[in-house]
């Protein structure tokens, strides 16, 4: 991290071309290219966040928070569930099926690491 200029008070900013460098090579950086590109797709990344500070939610309480269809969030969660990033419970609750959704502890990890490596991508493109 830059040091504040002791007689300005300000904090240099790296220039465009070397905060673009800095970026490139974090690119290059071998674990960003084990990028978990099953996580970064907006629906996906919506379904692990809420499942990440919610201890389970219904299919259609993930519906109605991702403003999305049956089908696509239906499509998704079977992605994150066949990855063993999501646990999948179907009961009845009288005649009305009800699916509830967990966070597994693999798809925790996939998420701590997705958002990790943005936040790298983001302190590298601001020269931090």
């Amino acid at each position: 991290m830059a040091r504040p200029d002791p007689k300005t008070g300000s904090t240099p900013v790296p220039s465009r071309k070397r905060r673009l460098a800095t970026v490139a090579g974090y690119l290059a950086d071998s674990s960003a290219r084990e990028f978990d590109r099953l996580v970064y797709e907006r629906v996906r990344l919506g379904i692990l966040s809420a499942l990440a500070v919610n201890s389970s939610m219904s299919f259609s309480q993930l519906k109605d928070l991702l403003e999305t269809s049956d089908g696509n969030l239906s499509v998704h969660a079977r992605k994150l569930e066949d990855a063993g990033y999501l646990n999948c419970k179907k009961s009845f609750v009288g005649r009305t099926p009800k699916t509830e959704y967990r966070i597994t502890a693999k798809g925790r990890r996939s998420l701590e690491r997705y958002l990790e490596h943005m936040e790298a991508i983001i302190h590298a493109t601001r020269g931090e």
